[in-house]
């Protein structure tokens, strides 16, 4: 995993319309794992679309929360 933001800001803008898995730590040991696209990026945060069946939804993270373990992806 990269080891600085400039390194996840490449990755992620290397990866763009991917499949991935996120993982959010929701707090006291509870963990919550989503399914969709990575959709943008941006300066500050970057869009992953879900796969919610009918319902189109989108969540965004910034590149610190992926470098405080806060938020994984795993792109399948």
């Amino acid at each position: 995993m990269p080891s600085n933001i400039a390194e996840i800001k490449d990755l992620l803008n290397s990866r763009i319309g991917q499949q991935v898995e996120v993982t959010v730590q929701a707090g006291r040991k509870r963990v919550k794992t989503l399914h969709g696209t990575l959709s943008k990026t941006y300066p500050a945060i970057f869009i992953v679309h879900l796969d919610d069946g009918d319902d189109l939804r989108r969540v965004s993270y910034t590149y610190a929360d992926l470098l405080t373990h806060n938020v994984a992806l795993a792109f399948e």
